[in-house]
């Protein structure tokens, strides 16, 4: 079993670098300034705390898994308390470059980030996942990561908290409109995407995949084409405008709207059919979807 060694505060990473912590719970440093403190023998960190990364450059490579991943200039990657990184492969001779804002979850008690920080679902995307950032968007970037190392260099005050928090969230709102404008810009790469999705989703059914394996989740088909949950559903959410778990259930309901008309079929054994434990189960979600029971729509046909 790989060895992981636990980042739990943010002056862990910052140590590891040679690099000033500017606050116990957020800083944000330009990485060609670190130098890599000795070998470590962990072949993987886990990070306890937020970390947003701005390549820049040539050659900047992260492992994850088996993979690695060599990122181009002006890419974003997301970390997520919890997350573990393969660091193994990386030596002493190693130099970071780029930029890199660190902010551990205490920040944010009693903010308002703290209670929508999980709508950035970008924390939970994979990392070919990641986002690409243009010239301009880059610089935007930087001015936001100055803005907050400037502050901190202030000092703490009362003041200080509330406009750090202030600004990261004002930097991950410009990250969903650069999100929002990668789907749109690789269109065609999405809609293969749903086409797929559309594919595999009817074979679920007509195949008997949902009588064996349960009803179809959003991670089985996400999964199929080495995507992320989250990145799935809101790839699936900007292309069709439902949410992957209710385009899911829309075609589950279109498919037991045809064995419904069956009357060799008792409702029963439809709902076993579609992957349902508990035929209660499926008559709840029809009559919520249909506005009326499986029996009622059988009788009105």
């Amino acid at each position: 079993m790989a060895s992981i060694k636990d980042l739990v505060k943010v002056d862990d990473y910052c140590s590891k670098f040679n690099l000033s912590t500017l606050h116990p719970l957020v800083s944000v440093h330009d990485l060609s300034e670190g130098i890599m403190d000795g070998q470590d023998n962990a072949e993987a960190v886990r990070y306890h705390f937020y970390g947003i990364f701005l390549k820049q450059g040539e050659g900047c490579i992260l492992r994850y898994g088996r993979q690695n991943y060599d990122y181009q200039d002006g890419t974003l990657v997301f970390l997520a308390p919890g997350q573990v990184v393969n660091v193994g492969h990386i030596d002493a001779s190693f130099k970071p470059s780029g930029h890199a804002l660190l902010f551990h979850p205490d920040l944010l008690y009693g903010t308002h980030l703290a209670k929508t920080i999980s709508d950035y679902g970008f924390f939970s995307y994979l990392s070919h996942e990641a986002l690409h950032i243009s010239k301009k968007e880059r610089q935007l970037v930087l001015d936001l990561f100055d803005k907050i190392r400037t502050e901190l260099s202030y000092g703490i005050d009362k003041h200080s908290k509330e406009l750090v928090v202030a600004s990261i969230e004002l930097f991950l709102k410009y990250c969903m409109r650069f999100y929002d404008r990668q789907f749109i810009t690789r269109e065609k790469e999405n809609l293969g995407v749903i086409q797929r999705f559309d594919i595999s989703l009817n074979s679920y059914f007509q195949t008997g995949k949902a009588k064996e394996l349960g009803t179809p989740s959003v991670s089985y088909f996400a999964e199929e084409q080495n995507l992320s949950s989250n990145y799935f559903g809101d790839l699936v959410k900007k292309e069709t405008g439902y949410s992957a778990q209710e385009y899911i259930q829309n075609r589950l309901i279109d498919v037991a709207k045809e064995k419904v008309f069956d009357p060799g079929k008792s409702v029963s054994e439809i709902a076993y059919e579609l992957g349902f434990k508990y035929p209660q189960h499926f008559s709840r979600l029809f009559k919520n979807k249909v506005g009326h029971s499986p029996q009622e729509f059988r009788q009105l046909n």
